[in-house]
C-alpha cells in the first residue's frame, strides 16, 4: 500500500513542478505537463498504473464534456456557418494529406494509412479548452468559435474512423440509441434535478453529472469506442443550463484542472520515447509538417473569408492544428487491432503529441488575441472590492 502513496506522490509532485514552471514561464499548464511527463518517462522511469489510467481517462472525459458545456449555443447558432466550414475543412485536409503521405511515400498499407490519416486529422479539444480557459479567452465570442469549430473536427474523426473501422454490434446500436435519448432529454431533466436537488453540501448535481458520464462512457466502451466520445455531446446538449450556473461549472472546472487532468496530460508525454524520436525523426517531422501546413491551408484562407482579424486568424489556424485526445485515441485504436505496429504507432503518437505543444507554443507567443477591456460597471465592482478588501 505504501508503494500506491509514494507512487501517488510522484505523479502529484510532478504535476505541482509542472505547475510552478507554467506560471514562471507563462506557458500553458497542460504544455508544460505534457513535457514533464516526457521527462518522467525518459528519465524517472514512470509508467502508468490502473488508477493512474482511471484517472487519466476520466480526466478526459471531465476535460471534453466541459469543452462542450462551454460552447455557446447562441454563438454556435450565429457563427454555424464560420465553425463547420472551419471544422470540417480542419479535418479533411490532413485527413487526405497525411492519408496520401503515409500511403504513397511512407509505403504504409492502405489500412495503415486511413490511421495515419484520422489520427493526424484531429483538434485537441483538451489543449484548447485548457488554453482558453487559461487566457480567458472561453469568455469571448472568437474562443467559444473555436471550441465550436474543433466539435466539427472531432466529430468528423469520430465518424471517418466509425464508417472505416468501427464494429456494429448490438453494443452500438445500443449506445447510439441510448445516446440519442439522452441528448433529446437532458437539458430539461438536468434543469429540473437541479431545482430540485442543486446547491446542497452532497453536490448532488455533481454526482448526476458524473453518472452520466460514466454510465455513457461504459456504454461507448462496450461497443469498441471510447468512452470520451459522447462526453462532448453530453457537454453541449446541456451548455444552455451552464450558461445560467456558471458556479456549478467553476465548481467542475476547479475539480478537473486540481485533480483529473494533471494525470492525463502527464501520461500524455509518457507515450513519447526520446530514442525512438531520434531514430525517426525524419519522419515524425515530415508529418507534423504535413499536419501543420494541410490545416493552415484548409483554416487560414477560410478566416479570410470570414473577415477575422488577420492575428485571430492565425491564432484560430494554430490552435485547430493542436491534437491530442481523439489523435492518441485513433493511434490506440490502429495497434489495438492489429491494423499498425508498435513503431508506426509511436511515430503517430510523437507527432501527435508534438502537434499540442508546437502549434500553441507559437500561437501563445506571437499571435494571442488581446481581450477586451472589461465594461464600465464590471470596473466599477471590481474597485470597490478591491476597497472592501483593503478595509478590512
Amino acid at each position: 500500500m505504501a508503494d500506491v502513496w509514494l507512487t501517488a506522490s510522484l505523479w502529484v509532485g510532478l504535476a505541482l513542478i509542472g505547475g510552478l514552471i507554467a506560471g514562471w514561464t507563462g506557458v500553458s499548464i497542460s504544455l508544460i505537463e505534457i513535457l514533464v511527463g516526457v521527462a518522467g518517462g525518459n528519465f524517472l522511469g514512470l509508467t502508468p498504473t490502473p488508477w493512474v489510467d482511471f484517472l487519466a481517462g476520466f480526466g478526459a472525459i471531465l476535460l471534453t464534456f466541459l469543452a462542450g458545456a462551454e460552447v455557446d449555443p447562441i454563438v454556435l447558432r450565429s457563427k454555424f456557418k464560420e465553425s463547420v466550414t472551419i471544422g470540417l475543412l480542419a479535418f479533411f485536409f490532413p485527413f487526405l494529406g497525411a492519408f496520401a503521405y503515409a500511403y504513397y511515400a511512407a509505403g504504409w498499407t492502405l489500412p495503415q494509412a486511413e490511421i495515419a490519416g484520422i489520427a493526424l486529422s484531429t483538434t485537441s479539444v483538451a489543449v484548447v479548452y485548457a488554453v482558453m480557459v487559461e487566457t480567458g479567452l472561453n469568455e469571448t465570442e472568437i474562443g467559444k468559435l473555436i471550441l465550436a469549430a474543433c466539435f466539427i473536427n472531432d466529430l468528423g474523426t469520430v465518424v471517418a474512423l466509425g464508417i472505416l473501422f468501427a464494429n456494429f454490434n448490438q453494443w452500438m446500436w445500443l449506445f447510439l440509441f441510448v445516446l440519442a435519448i439522452a441528448l433529446v432529454f437532458l437539458p430539461r431533466l438536468t434543469r429540473k434535478f437541479f431545482d430540485l436537488y442543486g446547491n446542497r453540501i452532497a453536490q448532488l448535481e455533481v454526482k448526476y453529472l458524473f453518472l452520466l458520464l460514466f454510465f455513457l462512457g461504459g456504454l461507448a466502451a462496450r461497443a469498441n469506442s471510447e468512452a470520451v466520445l459522447p462526453a462532448y455531446l453530453i457537454g453541449l446538449s446541456v451548455a444552455g443550463f451552464f450558461m445560467q450556473h456558471r458556479d456549478l461549472l467553476y465548481r467542475l472546472r476547479a475539480m478537473a484542472f486540481a485533480v483529473f487532468t494533471p494525470f492525463y496530460f502527464l501520461k500524455a508525454g509518457l507515450y513519447v520515447s526520446l530514442p525512438a524520436v531520434i531514430s525517426g525523426a525524419g519522419l515524425i517531422t515530415v508529418l507534423l509538417l504535413v499536419k501543420m501546413v494541410t490545416k493552415f491551408v484548409g483554416v487560414w484562407p477560410t478566416t479570410r473569408l470570414f473577415k477575422f482579424d488577420p492575428r485571430e486568424g492565425m491564432y484560430t489556424t494554430l490552435l485547430m492544428s493542436t491534437g491530442l485526445t481523439f489523435g492518441t485515441i485513433s493511434a490506440l485504436f490502429g495497434l489495438t487491432h492489429n491494423i499498425i505496429n508498435k513503431e508506426q504507432y509511436t511515430l503517430l503518437v510523437t507527432v501527435v503529441v508534438l502537434s499540442a505543444v508546437v502549434p500553441t507554443i507559437i500561437a501563445q507567443a506571437f499571435f494571442k488575441p488581446q481581450l477586451a477591456a472589461k465594461p464600465a460597471v464590471d470596473r466599477i465592482a471590481s474597485h470597490l472590492k478591491e476597497k472592501l478588501a483593503e478595509e478590512e
